[in-house]
């Protein structure tokens, strides 16, 4: 099968996270990225130009926005709003060494890393960022745009809110609702809903 080439936005330490997965997609090809860093090349893939630059493009592209969240919610949420309203493709990207349900729906722009589980019934939004080892079980909604980081458990029946930050190794007890907008930090245990807007360091 010929691989359909794809096109990064964002050249820092995600968009790197995000190169290793697609290298080893047998879906993909890495065909360039988009990134406003003064680069010519970011590990050895061609910058062929600023955001800006692609915001201007009239040809539709297969895109992914290869830049992490905790600080950059609206960035992502605003950038994938107005480039899919522009008719650019956010193809979901999984990776092959995670374990996904066939029973589970993703979103169209969403990443899921290395080692990841997604299990029966789950549901996750557009653009999220589901990263390395991470599980989520079954019956839990997540919402576009969050991000559930490394390790983190997100058990049963669990709903999280649009652009929601999870932290690393934070687990959620399940039947937990989280509001949107909301930011967990690292190595938290969740017993209790938290509603939107909240900080919990």
């Amino acid at each position: 099968m010929k691989k359909k080439k794809i096109y990064l936005i964002g050249s820092g330490g995600h968009a790197a996270s995000c190169i290793d997965v697609l290298e080893t997609s047998k879906k993909f090809k890495i065909a360039g990225i988009f990134s406003d860093d003064n680069k010519n090349f970011f590990l050895n893939y061609k910058i062929l130009g600023n955001i800006n630059s692609l915001l201007k493009k009239n040809k539709k592209l297969n895109l992914h926005i290869a830049i992490g969240s905790i600080k950059n919610y609206n960035l992502r949420r605003k950038l994938f709003l107005k480039l899919q309203k522009k008719g650019h493709h956010f193809p979901c990207i999984v990776s092959n060494q995670s374990i996904v349900s066939k029973r589970a729906k993703i979103g169209d722009g969403t990443i899921i890393f290395h080692s990841s589980i997604i299990n029966t019934n789950a549901e996750i939004g557009k653009n999220c960022i589901i990263n390395t080892s991470s599980c989520i079980e079954h019956d839990v909604r997540i919402s576009d745009h969050a991000h559930i980081s490394t390790c983190a458990v997100i058990n049963g029946n669990c709903k999280i809110g649009m652009g929601t930050f999870v932290g690393s190794s934070t687990v959620l007890k399940e039947n937990i609702e989280i509001g949107s907008k909301s930011i967990i930090g690292f190595g938290k245990s969740i017993n209790k809903n938290i509603p939107s807007g909240k900080l919990i360091k």
